[in-house]
């Protein structure tokens, strides 16, 4: 099934008589990017399971948020909508956006390679209609490119990681009055980060890391999801697809050593996770970077 079908914002919007896609694609690395105009409508999200950053490319001096109706939008004005928020809108007149949906698995990743933060620490902070030039930038360089085309495409992917990172570092605060329960000590934490980063080529196990832990499987598992935001399995590939995208940018290693090298039991095996990810081959990565 369509990652589509999980994101209640796009949803909402492809639900109006009103709003008219123009363009999506889903990115890979649980990223979806989506185009948009719409005109005279109301919308309403009610605690999305995604994470949306909203540019708006041209019109939008007539939207507003209902609990805030004296402030509106412009061209290049910016909102952060965290997952779990509730907003209701007001269009009046044309506007055009472009929407870049982010997975919690996505933000948690980002939050534990960028800011070595326990993603459950963390909150995305809510924003309307913020001025970030920045971001605007990349919003329009994005829309710029087409994402049907496969060196365009992966441009389009990484643009939004860099959004993405932008975010994280711009826009993310620590929960107030938080207090944390279960989950991994942050020592040991940091040692299974290290430990996974120097054994990436070598077959791990999810026994192998809970005794490392000194934790059964069943409760390795469930801790390490509480602090890592992720399973260990997909937090373990993550970090396997990220040295290959590292080696495929910056060296000149064959594809079959770059596989073994990421602990892929073959190029074959490589190669499909690499596309399931990221939409394209690892060889047309390598292409398009070098092109």
């Amino acid at each position: 099934m369509s990652q589509l079908a999980q994101i209640q914002v796009f949803q909402s919007l492809s639900n109006s008589p009103h709003a008219r896609l123009e363009h999506c694609a889903e990115l890979g690395d649980g990223l979806i990017a989506a185009l948009w105009s719409n005109h005279h409508d109301a919308r309403e999200y009610q605690g999305p399971s995604h994470h949306t950053l909203s540019c708006y490319l041209a019109g939008g001096t007539g939207t507003f948020r209902r609990d805030s109706p004296s402030s509106k939008g412009a061209p290049d004005k910016l909102c952060v909508l965290p997952a779990g928020h509730e907003s209701a809108w007001v269009i009046n007149g044309e506007i055009r956006l472009a929407h870049l949906y982010i997975s919690p698995e996505r933000f948690a990743l980002g939050a534990l390679s960028l800011l070595d933060r326990e993603p459950r620490e963390l909150q995305l902070r809510e924003s309307t209609f913020l001025d970030d030039p920045q971001q605007a930038m990349r919003f329009r360089q994005l829309t710029s490119l087409n994402w049907d085309e496969p060196g365009e495409r992966l441009l389009t992917s990484s643009l939004a990681h860099e959004m993405l990172s932008h975010v994280l570092l711009n826009q993310v605060g620590l929960r107030e009055g938080l207090r944390l329960k279960g989950g991994l000590a942050p020592r040991l934490r940091r040692q299974l980060i290290d430990y996974i980063e120097a054994h990436l080529a070598d077959p791990i196990s999810l026994g192998e890391l809970a005794s490392f832990a000194a934790l059964s499987e069943y409760h390795f598992a469930r801790m390490f999801r509480e602090s890592f935001g992720v399973p260990p399995h997909r937090y373990l590939l993550a970090r396997r697809l990220a040295r290959a995208q590292r080696l495929l940018k910056d060296s000149a290693l064959p594809l079959g050593e770059i596989a073994l090298a990421c602990g892929f039991a073959s190029a074959s095996h490589f190669s499909n996770r690499f596309r399931a990810a990221l939409g394209a081959t690892p060889g047309n990565y390598r292409a398009a970077l070098g092109s």
